[in-house]
C-alpha cells in the first residue's frame, strides 16, 4: 500500500502499525512524489493526506481515482469538514480526522482491504487446536489436556483469536479490535486482564506461561510447544 504524508514523524508511526499488521508500505512524502509513486509502483490501497506540498491532497486524490479504482482512505484535520466532503465527492473511499487512533486507522485499512479482495479471510474452522486446548467454535467448549474449561464470551473469542494465528505475533491493538471491535477505545488493560484470566485457566503455571507468550511492549504470541520464552 501507499502512504502519502508530509510529517515524518506521523508518517514513521502510521508505517510502522501498518508493516506489524503484514502489510507493505511505501512512503511518498508530499502529493507530487506520491503521484509518481503510485504510477510506478501500483498499491493495493492509498491512505493520503490532504495537506501537502507541491501537489495537494485533493489533487492526487482526483488524479488516482481517475487512473484507478484501488480504495483511498483520507486524513485530514479535526476542522475541515470541507475537505472532507470535496475528497468523498472527487472519489476517496473513506476519512479519519487528526488526531486519530492508529488503531482505528489500521482497522479502517484492513476493512478496505478486505472489501477490495487483497485480504481473504480464513475460512472458519469448527474446532480449532493450539498446545494442549481444543476449541469447538460451534459449540462454544473449550477443552485443556481434555478437561472442559468455563469461558466467558470475550475470553473465548480472544483464545479463538489466538489459535486463528498461532505462532504469529498479536498486537495489543489487533487483538482490541478483533475482540471488542474497531470502535473500542477504552483502556489496553482491559486486554491484559483478560489475557491473564485466560493463562489462569489454560497454563500449568499462569506466572510462567508456556504458551500465551508476552512479547514485550508489542502483544502476544501463542505457541503449541512450552517455551520460556523472554520477555515474561
Amino acid at each position: 500500500m501507499l502512504l502519502i504524508e508530509d510529517e515524518p514523524a506521523l508518517a514513521d508511526s502510521i508505517h510502522y502499525s501498518l508493516e506489524r499488521e503484514g502489510l507493505r508500505v511505501l512512503i511518498a512524502e508530499d502529493g507530487e512524489r506520491g503521484v509518481e509513486c503510485f504510477r510506478t509502483d501500483p498499491a493495493a490501497l492509498v491512505v493520503l493526506d490532504l495537506m501537502l506540498p507541491k501537489v495537494s491532497g485533493l489533487d492526487v486524490c482526483r488524479t488516482i481515482r481517475t487512473e484507478s479504482t484501488v480504495p483511498i482512505v483520507i486524513l485530514t484535520a479535526k476542522d475541515s469538514e470541507a475537505d472532507v466532503v470535496a475528497g468523498l465527492e472527487i472519489g476517496a473511499d473513506d476519512y479519519v480526522t487528526k488526531p486519530f487512533s492508529m488503531r482505528e486507522l489500521v482497522s479502517r485499512v484492513r476493512a478496505h482491504l478486505r472489501r477490495a479482495g487483497m485480504v481473504v479471510a480464513p475460512a472458519e474452522v469448527a474446532v480449532l487446536r493450539g498446545g494442549p486446548i481444543e476449541l469447538d467454535v460451534d459449540r462454544h467448549e473449550a477443552r485443556v489436556r481434555g478437561v472442559q474449561v468455563e469461558l466467558t464470551p470475550k475470553e473465548f473469542a480472544l483464545l479463538k483469536t489466538f489459535l486463528q494465528g498461532r505462532g504469529r505475533l498479536r498486537t495489543r491493538d489487533y487483538l482490541i479490535s478483533e475482540v471488542w471491535g474497531p470502535r473500542y477505545f477504552g483502556d489496553t488493560k482491559t486486554l491484559d486482564v483478560h489475557v491473564k484470566r485466560l493463562r489462569q485457566k489454560l497454563e500449568r503455571d499462569p506466572h510462567n506461561p508456556e504458551h500465551m507468550v508476552t512479547v514485550r511492549g508489542l502483544g502476544y504470541r501463542f505457541i503449541d510447544q512450552p517455551s520460556r520464552a523472554s520477555g515474561q
